[in-house]
């Protein structure tokens, strides 16, 4: 099948996937509705563009830390992805790299941040769950040791959300079988060749023997991230890391402000895919209202589907966008060579996106190309 969308690599992982896996990937909290107000926000945005521009020469990089990326991306931390693909932590690294864009890997990966590091040559960036003090500080040392250039710290998930596809479906590690699940399986051959093969993904990052304590063990395996985290237990983990820090996660003006004045590099402005708050605001919206702040790095997430969408981000004052979801249809369709086609259609279309805008650099891309429209009504493709 040729894929000309990221649409199209989704359907493909509809297929692909048994039903358990495709809805622990697409699903989010409650209702949902946040999940779809992601996409829509981006709709909600017109283009004007300029004409009679010399565009010989255009250029979609963007500085990020200091060095150029290819186009204004980053993969996104996800965890358990190698229900999608064997090795798929590596497979998503790994593809990054070729596109000349940084990967985040997950504490909830299933590879280790070591394995990783030591298998690709990528920018990395390691992405923090504070589930328990003195495992975060391990993380951290690890981390540092590995040589990953960012840190990113996850502040909004000190509670799971209510995901209720997972909970009808009695998703969950390790996997409980019955006659659903075996016929879900054997609809979906090639994916469940790929699992006897390989098996079902394991947390990388823990080990018993990298666990500091035994309650970190039972946090680890409750998924109970810690709910004392807070202004200063961030600060404690900022002056510990001598590199690049982002927080993600925060919505409100003034956490963001906060996170500049602490001396963070950055932020991401994220509502956890949809996954943590149902009827959370979605990122572009709050990017939108917020005033710019030199040498401070706005980041979005959620609902990145097209190249366009990215042109509508850093148009708004995004310095670039967090690709979670659309890295992963790829990632489900066809392992690395998926996800560097996924990502290679977003770099395609961002650079035609400028082409078509009459802006010929991405650091010429800003508020006057775009214009708030009347919201659109009916779903995505």
């Amino acid at each position: 099948m040729k894929w000309v969308s990221v649409y199209d690599m989704r359907r493909q992982a509809r297929r692909t996937l048994p039903k358990m896996v495709y809805d622990y990937l697409e699903g989010g909290a409650l209702d949902e509705r946040t999940l779809r107000d992601n996409p829509a926000a981006y709709r909600n945005w017109r283009f004007l563009p300029r004409r009679l521009v010399d565009l010989s020469a255009v250029r979609p990089e963007t500085p990020m830390f200091g060095r150029d990326i290819a186009f204004p991306a980053v993969v996104a931390p996800t965890g358990l992805n190698s229900l999608f693909w064997p090795q798929a932590d590596l497979a998503l690294a790994r593809a990054a790299q070729r596109c000349g864009i940084p990967f985040t890997l997950s504490t909830a990966s299933s590879m280790s941040l070591e394995q990783v590091a030591g298998l690709s040559a990528g920018r990395l960036w390691f992405q923090l769950y504070v589930i328990e003090p003195g495992l975060a500080r391990s993380l951290v040392e690890r981390a540092k040791s590995a040589g990953y250039e960012c840190l990113v710290v996850t502040a909004d998930v000190v509670a799971n959300g209510k995901r209720e596809r997972d909970l009808r479906n009695g998703f969950g590690l390790p996997v409980r079988y019955g006659i659903r699940t075996l016929w879900d399986g054997l609809c979906h051959p090639a994916w469940s060749w790929r699992y006897l093969r390989h098996g079902l993904p394991v947390l990388g990052n823990f080990h018993a023997s990298q666990m500091p304590s035994p309650e970190a063990r039972a946090a680890l395996l409750s998924r109970s991230m810690d709910q004392s985290f807070d202004w200063a237990a961030l600060d404690a983990i900022r002056q510990s890391w001598p590199g690049k820090m982002l927080v993600k996660g925060v919505l409100h003006s003034d956490d963001v402000e906060r996170c500049r004045k602490m001396g963070m590099d950055g932020v991401v402005l994220s509502n956890h895919g949809g996954r943590q708050l149902d009827d959370a605001c979605a990122p572009l919206d709050v990017l939108a209202q917020l005033a710019p702040m030199p040498g401070f790095d706005i980041l979005v997430d959620g609902g990145i589907r097209r190249g366009s969408d990215i042109a509508k981000a850093v148009a708004l004052g995004a310095r670039a966008v967090m690709v979670g979801r659309a890295a992963l249809y790829g990632l489900a369709c066809a392992g690395e060579a998926g996800v560097f086609h996924a990502l290679g259609l977003l770099q395609e279309e961002y650079r035609n996106t400028l082409v078509q805008l009459g802006c010929p650099d991405t650091k010429l891309l800003d508020a006057e190309y775009v214009r708030r429209g009347v919201p659109t009504i009916g779903p995505a493709p």
